[in-house]
């Protein structure tokens, strides 16, 4: 029983690395449109492929745009710390 239990702690041990990639990548892209780069910039499409269908589903839901700053990032950050939060918590409750 010991074994299951390091695998499960492992697997959420991956999954909470890899929502963390997620929200540097939200960061990125959330600094990367102050600057407005090249939109045919193969890694500026990657980021934009990553994110945009996040946002989109945050926006059928809520209103993010506040006087010309949309805050669908700053949203979705807070919602995956939460997540991260919830998830380790019970990682180690186990």
């Amino acid at each position: 029983m010991s074994m299951l239990i390091e695998i499960v702690q492992g697997l959420g041990g991956i999954f909470i690395g890899i929502i963390n990639i997620y929200i540097w990548v939200l960061i990125i892209t959330a600094l990367l449109s102050f600057v407005n780069p090249d939109p045919f910039n193969p890694i500026v499409q990657f980021l934009y492929r990553i994110t945009n269908p996040a946002y989109a589903y945050l926006r059928r839901f809520v209103r993010t745009d506040f006087n010309g700053l949309d805050l669908a990032p700053l949203i979705i950050i807070i919602g995956l710390q939460v997540l991260i939060v919830i998830l380790s918590s019970v990682l180690n409750a186990i």
